[in-house]
């Protein structure tokens, strides 16, 4: 892909941590060394002409912050490095991230097969949305390959999945999916949100969309909400640009700012984060009344070899289910001081929310069951705290649950 002017070039050789400082920095002629943040709606031409010119695409420029804006052009081409990818375009939230990658590529008649475990506002988009508009979907065990071949279909258009996901940290094996994928004319979709662009690169095992909740590890401070697409730019200008442009899921200039400047410290935190939730799982795997624990770089993680085979790291997440089902988990909640109850992830705070009554609640009890969402289970965040200050916070919640039985 051709270099955009505004941005410098770059040496093919920085390392991810590199880019993440000095990626996406176009800097105005003050020469300002922080990244500028430009609030503004609109733009200004020299000539009647020059804005015809823009509006035809016949000259590069900005139109409407709506349509696109140098702050956040800036975010994108970071985050575009990072991913590797040929394009990006930030949306509002994670979620207006993830619907706009189906709804400006899906038309009636189509097909999407999707992994169902999935987080509870995808599943939405897939199981009701999509339907709506005559589009049809199939929702499968995104561990068993011989399930995505199966549910191929001749109007198959898109296949979908999160991986780790939400909240059971299922693992699925990309490259086993592009390839069937491709084999049928679809495009694969990825919600790469709880691995994140340090621990998991999908592009580069085939997959054709990558979708982030930037409000999550990219912001990392609970702050700000926005989203992420990564794609070839071919896909910009044939389906997901006018739908931008038209629909209007535009990211705030400022959000767009906080999170380019986020991303300078998003390596340090994700290594941070990873190796604290490690000695978590081991605590609470050894815990009383702790009935599983699931962590994908766990020897007793089920699926911990493809897990080590698509990731660098075991992640941030660590999700565990209490023997004493929902009563236990919420008397370990509320014992909590240092975590603090939140549906988000990815903070420098630790998090912890019960899927059954949050994130998933809006399923029913057989649909849980069916992903092994119990009413024991919980899912934690790892923030940025001393290792040993959390497990002191969560041995108060073991004892807490204990006194349920």
């Amino acid at each position: 892909m051709p270099a955009d002017p505004k941005f410098p070039s770059l040496p093919a050789e920085w390392a991810p941590e590199t880019l993440l400082v000095h990626g996406g920095s176009s800097r105005t002629p003050n020469g300002e060394l922080s990244e500028a943040l430009f609030l503004t709606q609109s733009y200004v031409y020299d000539s009647a002409e020059q804005a015809e010119r823009r509006f035809k695409d016949e000259e590069p420029g900005y139109l409407y912050s709506r349509f696109s804006n140098p702050t956040v052009a800036m975010f994108e081409e970071r985050v575009r490095l990072l991913e590797g990818a040929e394009a990006a375009r930030a949306t509002a939230t994670g979620m207006a991230a993830v619907t706009a990658s189906m709804l400006s590529y899906l038309k009636a008649g189509d097909h999407v097969v999707a992994s169902r475990a999935l987080f509870g506002s995808c599943r939405y988009v897939v199981e009701d949305l999509c339907p709506r508009f005559g589009i049809a979907t199939t929702l499968i065990d995104g561990r068993d390959l011989s399930q995505w071949q199966a549910a191929m279909r001749p109007n198959t258009k898109v296949a979908f999945l999160e991986t780790p996901a939400n909240p059971t940290l299922d693992i699925v094996d990309i490259s086993g999916v592009v390839d069937i994928a491709h084999r049928s004319g679809a495009i694969v979709i990825v919600d790469n949100v709880f691995a994140t662009p340090m621990l998991q690169r999908p592009m580069a095992m085939g997959a054709d969309i990558v979708v982030y909740s930037a409000t999550k590890h990219m912001d990392g401070q609970g702050r700000c909400l926005g989203g992420v697409i990564l794609c070839r730019a071919q896909h910009v200008k044939d389906h997901l640009g006018v739908f931008l442009r038209q629909t209007g899921p535009a990211i705030s200039p400022f959000n767009a700012w906080v999170m380019l400047k986020s991303l300078e410290t998003m390596p340090l935190r994700v290594r941070a984060q990873c190796a604290s939730a490690a000695v978590v799982a081991d605590f609470l795997a050894e815990a009383p009344g702790v009935a599983q624990v699931l962590y994908p770089f766990r020897a007793d993680f089920p699926q911990q070899a493809l897990a080590r085979q698509q990731m660098s790291g075991g992640g941030q997440i660590v999700t565990f289910a209490l023997a004493g089902g929902k009563s236990a988990a919420f008397a370990f909640l509320n014992a909590l001081r240092l975590v603090k109850i939140s549906n988000n992830l990815g903070d420098a705070k630790s998090l912890i929310t019960h899927p059954a009554t949050t994130t998933h609640q809006r399923l029913t009890p057989d649909a849980r069951a069916e992903l092994a969402i119990s009413d024991g289970m919980l899912r934690l965040s790892v923030g940025l705290e001393a290792a040993a200050d959390l497990i002191a916070d969560l041995g108060r919640g073991i004892a807490a649950a204990g006194s349920t039985r």
